[in-house]
């Protein structure tokens, strides 16, 4: 006991020193029990919370348990992983504003997905348009083989280039022809993600207009509210994505 109460004395003395220089000081609990004061923190609470002390005896702060490397990387990954959540939800909110912007009901996204997709067609159009001349070539060539009994090894070599031209053409064609029916794909699944994101932009905006017209003070009678409910249940109908 005799021992406790000097050790006390001496910490006491000390701190009264620290605090004579101007300085704070630090104390804790440490693992064992034993309360601790230094004039920095303290190594030995490293793992527990710490209190710094003015000169006047008040707690200044207290410290954290400070984080081992491990610790501290799995918190940084925390913190970025929180970070980077709350970037992508504003984003899908800006992006969800400029799409509401673009197409403010369904009738509007429809009729971009109807022109994109039509000069699609216009391209299509004009390049079955050369696969049917280059076909129509071909039957020229044919006729042309038959002076040498159809047997290319016996055509000349001009014949021969015109062949492998005509082949190469029409293959050519027929790739580019096949890139823009998957562009068509590509269009659709666009449109369709999006009408997706629009639907409940657009129930939510037509909601939010019948509840302001049902409203006493607007004065507007219940048929608008009717009338509202039927575009919304419109915005939510899917659409038929065409090939």
């Amino acid at each position: 006991m005799g021992t406790i109460v000097a050790a006390a004395i001496v910490a006491g003395v000390w701190s009264a020193s620290a605090w004579a220089e101007g300085g704070s000081i630090y104390t804790c609990i440490d693992a064992k029990g034993r309360r601790l004061t230094s004039d920095r923190p303290i190594l030995d609470c490293i793992d527990r919370e710490q209190q710094e002390l003015g000169p006047s005896g008040k707690v200044v702060r207290k410290i954290g348990p400070s984080l081992t490397a491990e610790e501290q990387k799995a918190a940084e990954d925390r913190v970025r992983k929180e970070t980077e959540e709350r970037e992508h939800q504003l984003e899908e909110k800006r992006r969800d504003r400029a799409l509401l912007a673009r197409y403010p009901d369904r009738a509007s996204h429809d009729k971009e997905r109807k022109g994109q997709l039509a000069a699609v067609d216009v391209v299509i159009a004009a390049a079955r348009e050369r696969e049917s001349e280059l076909k129509w070539q071909r039957k020229q060539l044919d006729t042309e083989l038959e002076f040498y009994g159809k047997d290319m090894k016996r055509a000349p070599a001009l014949l021969k280039r015109h062949y492998a031209d005509n082949d190469n053409a029409q293959a050519t064609q027929e790739r580019y022809i096949a890139s823009q029916l998957e562009e068509k794909g590509r269009i659709n699944a666009r449109f369709d993600e999006e009408l997706g994101r629009l639907a409940p932009l657009w129930a939510q905006v037509t909601a939010a207009a019948a509840a302001s017209a049902a409203s006493p003070s607007s004065g507007v009678k219940p048929a608008s509210t009717a009338r509202a409910a039927s575009a919304a249940a419109s915005a939510r109908a899917p659409v038929r994505a065409k090939k």
